[in-house]
C-alpha cells in the first residue's frame, strides 16, 4: 500500500523503528533503573522515589510473588488509583515474569468479579480503599494471594500515620473489610527483601498486560498486549515527540503529569513507561477530579508534559487558580480518549502557550496509532499521522479499501497491534483481516496529506470522558431489575464527559420510579457506564424480527437537538 502520510512527516522522525533492541520490556525498564538510579522517579504527596528505589522496591515485590509459587505468565491483577506503589507493582509483576491485569479501582463487585475470573487472576494488589469490593467475590474467583496497601505506607513516618488516619477515620475512605490471608504491601517489600528474584527469560511475544475493553462489541475483554506490542509504542511515541523535545531549551530530566489513571492504556504508556525510558520523573495525581487539590499539587513543580482527555483539560481551564502557573518548561500536551473540542484548544493555548497535540488509539493498539506531528503549533481537528512502522487503511464494509477521501473504517497495522482477544478467538477473528489490520470500529477520512479524521463510530459504542462504554454491558445490568421490561441506552452529548449514557426503559412495574433505577445502576455499575439520563417509554423502536434499533433513538435525539 501506499504510504501518502510519509511525505507529511516532520524532519528527523524515523519511517520505521526498530524494537529488536529490547528484549522485553523488563530489559527497558532495567536499562534505566541502572542508567537513572540517582534521578527521581516518582512523586506522589510530596514523597519522591527515586529509580533506584524503585528498581529495589520492585526486586522485593517481585521475589515476594515468585515465593507463593506463581508459574511464569501467570496473571496477577492492580487495582488502584495513581499512588507510588502502582509503578513498583507494575514492575515487579513483569520483572517475576507474570503479566499484569489492570483493574479500574471504582468497579462494582460485579465488573470486578468478570475481570478477575475472565483473566484467571490468581494474585491482586489493591489498595485497601477498595478492599470491600474484592470481599464480597474473592471466593468466586482463582486469586490466592492478596496485597493490600494504603495512601499512607509509601509517606512513611509521622506523615504517612497522619495521612492514613484522615483518610480511614476522617474522610472515611475504608470501608471496612475482612481478608484475612492478605499481606500488607510494606510486609511483602519487607519478607521479599530477604529472598532472591530469579531472572525469568522473557521475550517479545511473552504477554506483558491484559487491557480490558469492550474492543467493537459487547461485554469487556483483555486486549492481550505482548512486550512486542508495549515496546513498540513506547520506541514509536519516543521518536514521535523528538521534534518538540529537541526544541531549545532542551530539558533533561523532564516532569511528566501523570493525572490520567494508570490502569488506563494512555497513562501506562505516555506517562509510566515513556517517563522510565526518558529518566523522567512522573508525578502521581491520584484524584484528578479534584480539581483545586490537582492544580495546588501543579504548582509544586516546573512540568514539561502533560497528558490528557479533553474534560481534564476543560476542568483545569475553568479553575481559576490554574491560569497563575509557570508554564514556561510545558513542551508537548497530549490529547486522546476522546476528541479534543476546539474551543478547549484555543483556550488552553491562550493560557499556557502550548497547543494540545491530539492523537488516537486504542486499548489493542498499546494504544498509539495515529498523532498530529509533535510540533504543531495550530490545532486541525484531525487525529493525525499513522505513526512509525505503522499502516492505515480506510475500509467499506466488505474489507475492502475506499477511495482516497472517502469514509470507512479505520484499520491499523504494526508492531503495537495486539496479538487478539484473551481466550476469545471469535471475538478477535471479527475484528482481524486476514492481512493483519485491526478493525477499530471507528470511521474516518485520510486527506491527500495522510492525515485522518474521524467521522462517526462504526458501531454503538459510547465515549464517556475517554472511556468506552458499550451498550449491551448496561443493558444487561438493566434488565436484571424486576421493574424493567424492556430497554436501550446510546450516547447523547454532554458538555463535560464528551458523550453521556441515556437510559430508555418501558417499565414492567408501573411504580419504577426514575430514582430508584438511578441508584440501582450506581449499584450495579462504574461511574462513567452510569446512566445520566432515563426516560421512560411505552415501548422501543424495533425491527421486524424484535431486534431494538439504537439508531432510531439517536435519530430522534439529533432531530429533537
Amino acid at each position: 500500500m501506499e504510504k501518502i502520510w510519509l511525505k507529511s512527516y516532520p524532519k528527523g522522525v524515523p519511517t520505521d523503528i526498530d524494537c529488536s533492541q529490547y528484549r522485553s520490556l523488563v530489559h527497558l525498564l532495567e536499562e534505566s533503573f541502572r542508567k537513572f538510579a540517582s534521578r527521581k522517579a516518582y512523586v506522589c504527596m510530596d514523597k519522591f522515589l527515586t529509580y533506584a528505589e524503585v528498581d529495589q522496591m520492585s526486586k522485593q515485590l517481585g521475589a515476594w510473588l515468585q515465593s507463593r509459587g506463581l508459574q511464569k505468565g501467570a496473571r496477577v491483577a492492580i487495582m488502584m488509583p495513581n499512588v507510588l506503589q502502582y509503578p513498583i507493582a507494575i514492575a515487579g509483576i513483569l520483572r517475576a515474569g507474570y503479566t499484569v491485569v489492570n483493574v479500574n479501582p471504582l468497579y462494582t463487585p460485579r465488573e470486578l468479579e468478570h475481570q478477575l475470573n475472565d483473566s484467571g487472576a490468581e494474585a491482586i494488589i489493591i489498595l485497601e480503599n477498595f478492599a470491600t469490593t474484592l470481599e464480597q467475590i474473592i471466593g468466586k474467583t482463582k486469586v490466592k494471594h492478596v496485597v493490600v496497601g494504603s495512601m499512607g505506607e509509601m509517606l512513611g513516618g509521622l506523615k504517612g500515620a497522619i495521612v492514613n488516619f484522615v483518610v480511614r477515620n476522617v474522610k472515611k475512605m475504608v470501608p471496612a473489610f475482612s481478608l484475612p490471608n492478605a499481606t500488607r504491601f510494606k510486609q511483602a517489600l519487607a519478607q521479599g527483601a530477604r529472598l532472591t528474584l530469579k531472572p525469568v527469560e522473557l521475550t517479545h511475544d511473552d504477554v506483558a498486560f491484559l487491557q480490558y475493553t469492550g474492543g467493537t462489541t459487547g461485554v469487556s475483554k483483555g486486549a492481550t498486549l505482548v512486550h512486542r506490542n508495549v515496546i513498540a509504542n513506547v520506541l514509536q511515541n519516543d521518536a514521535w515527540a523528538q521534534p518538540a523535545l529537541q526544541q531549545e531549551p532542551r530539558i533533561d530530566p523532564l516532569t511528566i503529569v501523570c493525572a490520567l489513571p494508570l490502569y488506563h492504556i494512555f497513562a501506562l504508556t505516555a506517562c509510566c513507561l515513556m517517563g522510565t525510558r526518558w529518566g523522567a520523573m512522573n508525578i502521581l495525581i491520584p484524584n484528578p477530579r479534584d480539581i483545586p487539590g490537582f492544580v495546588k499539587e501543579l504548582s509544586k513543580y516546573k512540568f514539561n508534559l502533560l497528558p490528557a482527555v479533553n474534560t481534564l483539560y476543560n476542568g483545569l481551564l475553568n479553575n481559576p487558580d490554574f491560569a497563575k502557573l509557570d508554564f514556561s518548561g510545558l513542551k508537548i500536551c497530549n490529547g486522546g480518549g476522546m476528541a479534543v473540542q476546539k474551543a478547549v484548544n484555543d483556550k488552553w493555548l491562550k493560557i499556557t502557550g502550548c497547543p494540545i497535540i491530539e492523537g488516537y488509539g486504542l486499548s489493542e493498539t498499546s494504544p498509539s496509532a495515529t498523532i498530529n506531528p509533535a510540533d504543531s503549533t495550530e490545532f486541525s481537528g484531525a487525529i493525525g499521522l499513522p505513526i512509525p512502522s505503522t499502516d492505515i487503511a480506510i475500509l467499506d464494509d466488505d474489507g475492502k479499501p475506499v477511495p482516497q477521501g472517502q469514509p470507512g473504517e479505520i484499520a491499523i497495522r504494526g508492531p503495537q497491534v495486539m496479538t487478539g482477544y484473551w481466550n476469545r478467538s471469535d471475538e478477535t477473528a471479527k475484528v482481524m483481516t486476514p492481512d493483519g489490520f485491526f478493525k477499530s470500529g471507528d470511521i474516518g477520512v485520510m486527506d491527500p496529506r495522510g492525515f485522518v479524521t474521524i467521522v462517526d463510530r462504526k458501531k454503538d459504542m459510547i465515549l464517556v470522558s475517554g472511556f468506552n462504554v458499550y451498550p449491551n454491558e448496561v443493558e444487561g445490568v438493566v434488565a436484571a431489575h424486576p421493574g424493567v421490561l424492556e430497554c436501550a441506552c446510546i450516547g447523547v452529548p454532554d458538555s463535560n464527559s464528551g458523550e453521556a449514557v441515556k437510559l430508555f426503559v418501558v417499565r414492567k412495574d408501573p411504580s419504577l420510579t426514575v430514582d430508584e433505577l438511578m441508584n440501582y445502576c450506581k449499584e450495579q455499575l462504574t461511574g462513567y457506564k452510569k446512566p445520566k439520563y432515563i426516560e421512560f417509554r411505552d415501548d422501543l423502536p424495533k425491527t421486524n424480527v424484535g431486534k431494538i434499533l439504537r439508531r432510531e433513538l439517536r435519530d430522534e435525539k439529533k432531530k429533537a437537538a
